[in-house]
């Protein structure tokens, strides 16, 4: 199942990450490999589309704490995960990638108005 775009310009996008908590991820286009090989221009914008992402999930959402990885080493690319964290979530305060903590059961405003949010946000930012 292919992942779902919430927005996309010419340089970069950000799409869905399928989980129980707001997952967003933010990829360049252009496929670079370390965060050092983006042009400053575009590694400023990555920076924006964090920070826009990171204001609707706190105010949307209300978590305990957003998390922010940039691992790579899976997908060899620049791109930057954003998740909203809940003391109740399966995995807190281990990472989502860890071990499991728990069953978790999240009562979570709707995404599909978080979504539009970020896309409303983030095309008036960048357009």
């Amino acid at each position: 199942m292919k992942n779902q775009i919430i927005y996309e310009d010419f340089s970069l996008y950000v799409e869905k990450e399928e989980s129980e908590i707001p997952w967003l991820k933010i990829f360049t286009k252009e496929p670079y490999k370390e965060l050092g090989d983006v042009p400053v221009g575009l590694r400023r914008k990555l920076w924006e589309t964090y920070d826009l992402i990171e204001y609707e999930m706190q105010h949307y959402y209300h978590p305990d704490k957003i998390n922010m990885a940039s691992f790579a080493n899976i997908l060899p690319r620049v791109h930057i995960h954003v998740m909203a964290r809940f003391k109740e979530d399966s995995y807190f305060p281990q990472t989502v990638w860890g071990e499991k903590q728990r069953e978790a059961d999240l009562n979570l405003p709707n995404e599909d108005e978080f979504h539009k949010r970020v896309f409303n946000a983030l095309t008036q930012k960048h357009n």
